[in-house]
Order: structure tokens, then C-alpha cells, then sequence
């Protein structure tokens, strides 16, 4: 269904035997390393779906995606490699103020029957599409967890019952998230993604966003403000559109090959446009 050497390439590993703990946290950090968290095709007017073959076709390109897309496309590899999936249904809590619980706009991925030294358990939690959230699987029990400057918590879910509840370090772009412990097919997503990619109430239609993990910290790209946060944080305003492009290249490996430079030029209309609208410029 998908092309899985292609896909590999992509973020540079190679499968070598069956399953295992580690090779799940080895493809976990080479994903979320190589394939950045990334909504640019609605604002280049490019509708997508949730079905997962697309998106794994859109990352072999050299593009990302969001949620659905990068843990739809990541779960399709791990059972392709052999790996036990499921998908359930989630939902991002953004401050105190917005209530907790599973309202679909999240997809969430667990996999299963992997112990090891420090999960006997052997379930784990692996999220692509959090987008400064996991840099590598977290074992699927109640605890504290560190990965570079962060400073994770899993824990049992209050909002919903027999599911989980994730703690974002409190320096997130988000709380925490919620999500429910039965598995469910990437249907369940649909009239969600449709919301979020055309809906003037969307996060990714009010604002153009590209996020990219590593071991240190994470880059974070909103409209035109792009932060690194790690033990510091740094912020810089670009003005330019060949600054803009040139970032997305340098810092996010995302070239746009896929993009003419007509799209290329209305896009930078849009967040130029969008940026003067935040700033007050306008």
C-alpha cells in the first residue's frame, strides 16, 4: 500500500529485524526529526484527506502534515513493518480555561507487545503530529517522564474514562491532551479534519505553523515568527520572502519542490498580509 523504502529514505533508517522497543524509539526520533509538523497546504488552497496512503505519498515528496496525517502515515508503517497499532481519538486541551476530554481533534497512535528494561508493560504512546511534544514513544504507564529540555506526564485520564492523559512540559504550545482507550479506524477523523482545514474558527486557517522536534528542543514557525525553544528560547521576526522560503530549507528541511513560484509568491502574500494583521501594522 505504501512505498516503504521511500518512506525509510525519507527519514534516514534502514528496518532491520522484527519489532522491538528500541527500533520503535529509533524510527520514532528519525520521523519526528525529518518530517516537520506543517499545515502550509491549506493556505496553498490544496484540500487533503485522512486516508494514510496519501499522506505517506506526501511524505515521500518531501512535505509533512498534521496530526492525521503524520501519526495516519506512521502507523501505516509500523504495521507494514510489522508492529501492533491502534488509533484513537484524542483531543488537545490549550490553557485552563478550555475543558479537557476528547473532542476528535487529535490522533492519537499506541503500540503494543514491545517490553523492555524500563516498560515491561510494553506498551507505549507515540505521537508524530504533537508537534513540540514527543521526541521518542512513551512507555504507556502512569509517570514522569524527561526528553531533552521537557518534562512529560501519562497519566490516567479524568475527562475520560480508561484513557489517558498527557502533561505538556509548561512550556508547550498546549496543556495536555486526553484520549480514549478504544481503537477506531481514520473514518473517525474526517468530519474533524474537514473542520480544521477550511473552517475560520481553525487554528491552521487563522495561522500558518511548521514545528520540527529534536533531541535539544524544538523550531517553531508561526506566520512569520520563528522560535527556538529549548534550555533558551530565541525569536526573530522574517521579513522577507526569501528569508521565509530559505527557513523552511534550512531549519525545517522542507524545500517545497512541490510548490510553483506563483504559489510560492500568493503565499507569501497571505502571511505577509496576516503578519501586518497581528502586528498592528495594518
Amino acid at each position: 500500500m505504501i512505498d516503504v523504502g521511500a518512506y525509510l529514505r525519507r527519514i534516514g533508517v534502514r528496518a532491520e529485524g522484527p519489532p522491538s522497543a528500541e527500533s520503535l524509539r529509533l524510527l520514532h526520533r528519525a520521523h519526528v526529526e525529518s518530517v516537520p509538523y506543517e499545515c502550509l497546504d491549506i493556505w496553498l488552497g490544496r484540500p487533503t484527506t485522512v486516508d494514510p496512503v496519501e499522506s505517506a505519498a506526501r511524505i515521500t515528496r518531501g512535505r509533512g502534515g498534521y496530526c492525521y496525517h503524520l501519526n495516519g502515515a506512521f502507523a501505516l508503517l509500523l504495521e507494514t513493518l510489522g508492529y501492533r497499532v491502534a488509533r484513537h481519538v484524542g483531543g488537545s486541551q490549550y490553557d485552563a480555561r478550555s475543558p479537557a476530554g476528547a473532542d476528535g481533534g487529535h490522533l492519537v497512535l499506541t503500540v503494543t507487545g514491545l517490553p523492555s528494561a524500563d516498560n515491561p508493560g510494553g506498551g507505549w504512546m507515540v505521537d508524530q503530529g504533537l508537534g513540540d511534544g514527543l521526541h521518542e514513544p512513551l512507555p504507556l504507564a502512569e509517570g514522569v517522564y524527561r526528553q531533552g529540555p521537557f518534562t512529560y506526564g501519562l497519566r490516567p485520564s479524568q475527562a475520560e474514562p480508561g484513557g489517558w492523559r498527557f502533561d505538556h512540559d509548561p512550556r508547550g504550545t498546549f496543556l495536555g491532551l486526553d484520549f480514549r482507550p478504544e481503537p477506531v479506524q481514520m473514518s473517525a477523523f474526517a468530519a474533524m479534519h474537514e473542520f480544521l482545514s477550511t473552517s475560520p474558527e481553525s487554528g491552521f486557517v487563522r495561522v500558518a505553523t511548521v514545528q520540527r522536534r529534536d533531541a535539544t528542543g524544538v523550531d517553531i514557525v508561526r506566520g512569520l515568527v520563528l522560535t527556538r525553544l529549548g534550555e533558551r528560547e530565541h525569536t526573530m521576526i522574517l521579513e522577507t520572502e526569501r528569508d521565509y522560503f530559505e527557513m523552511l530549507a534550512d531549519v525545517f528541511a522542507l524545500s517545497l519542490d512541490d510548490v510553483t513560484p506563483t504559489e510560492r509568491a500568493k503565499l507569501w502574500r497571505r502571511l505577509w498580509t496576516a503578519h501586518e494583521q497581528w502586528s498592528g501594522l495594518r
